[in-house]
């Protein structure tokens, strides 16, 4: 919204050093009249060899150059009080310039503000930690909105492709059509439902209540215990009551992708996961490990958007590549940790560590 031009501040504070100044000598004055010159007789008082000027007379001396004294004050107050205004004023103008930058877009700029610390300081510090942390969300944002447009091309491209296909092929088998489209539509409400997970969880929506991670445990073992029996999985659920605050939607999301990975990325035969939750001083913590071979290298990158690790998953889930992704920012919006580690005998451990609650009184 437009707004009419006013004062600047630096006119305002030159305004107001030189307001004061010439105050302070009208004080000055006062106190010589009320403290000195009221003293005075009104008129002149002559003696012999001697002469003692009165009130007028030393009012008619002293006006005029109490007068000048007054200009030559207001002149070096608005002189002294541009100057003043202007060096004080200097900072507040760099962060002005940082912040039309940042406007424009150029989120790069900092201001790094020199000298000790004051208010313009900490107030120059805190905007370039500002630029820093929205320069890395915008980054992040513009990489997963590169990474998620390709990756929702891929399923409308297929049905695209399967369309035409069947368009020109007047024996084609409707059934076998329609199951295709189905699993490629399937895929793509998947991946459309994942990036909404993950958006929620970034932007910190949600809800806030006590949570028992070996209630959510139990319930995600219970809901892929077929996968885990069809795959020839063995699934060990054991440990404590864990109590931690967050949402108890997002963090039965964490438990359920962490036991669906350590499931579905399970090559070894007869292989097993371990899934265990415990309470220690400060933090619930819940650990999934899951046998297979040695991930190496690769692990560092299995928390990124669309990372998965093609050497270790069945090609009929390899899913989205956004299951640790939407771990890791569930647990971090949850003031939480995640640490990912893999053993010298293989596989993967995965340990999620949540700031605790208070455990619900039982009455």
């Amino acid at each position: 919204m437009p707004r009419e031009r006013g004062l600047s501040v630096r006119l305002k504070l030159t305004l107001s050093y030189a307001g004061f100044l010439m105050l302070a000598g009208g004080l000055l004055l006062a106190v010589v009249w009320v403290f000195l010159l009221r003293y005075v007789p009104p008129h002149a008082t002559y003696r012999p060899n001697a002469f003692f000027p009165g009130r007028n007379d030393l009012i008619r001396a002293f006006v005029p150059a109490a007068a000048w004294a007054l200009v030559f004050l207001l002149g070096f107050g608005l002189l002294g009080g541009w100057v003043l205004a202007g060096r004080m004023l200097a900072p507040l103008r760099r962060i002005t310039t940082a912040t039309g930058r940042a406007a424009q877009g150029d989120l790069s700029h900092r201001i790094q503000l020199e000298g000790r610390q004051d208010e313009f300081r900490d107030l120059a510090d805190g905007f370039d930690a500002m630029l820093t942390r929205i320069e890395s969300q915008v980054a992040e944002q513009q990489r997963f909105a590169a990474n998620a447009s390709h990756e929702l091309r891929t399923p409308l491209a297929v049905t695209q492709t399967l369309l035409e296909v069947a368009e020109k092929d007047p024996d084609r088998d409707e059934r076998a059509l329609i199951a295709r489209l189905q699993s490629v539509n399937s895929r793509a409400i998947e991946l459309t439902e994942a990036l909404l997970t993950l958006s929620r969880a970034d932007n910190r929506v949600f809800a806030r209540s006590d949570v028992d991670l070996s209630l959510l445990a139990e319930s995600s073992f219970e809901t892929l215990l077929p996968l885990a029996e069809k795959r020839g999985v063995v699934i060990e659920v054991t440990g404590e009551q864990a109590f931690a605050a967050g949402s108890p939607a997002l963090l039965q999301q964490v438990t359920t992708n962490l036991l669906h990975n350590a499931i579905v990325h399970n090559l070894s035969a007869h292989g097993t996961v371990h899934l265990r939750t415990a309470q220690h001083p400060g933090e619930a913590v819940l650990v999934i490990e899951n046998s297979g071979d040695r991930i190496g290298a690769a692990l560092s990158t299995l928390l990124e958007p669309f990372t998965r690790g093609t050497d270790r998953v069945y090609s009929d889930q390899a899913g989205a590549g956004l299951g640790l992704a939407i771990v890791h920012s569930v647990v971090r919006a949850h003031g939480g940790t995640l640490e990912l580690l893999s053993p010298e005998e293989g596989g993967l451990r995965v340990t999620v560590r949540l700031p605790e609650t208070a455990k619900p009184s039982v009455p």
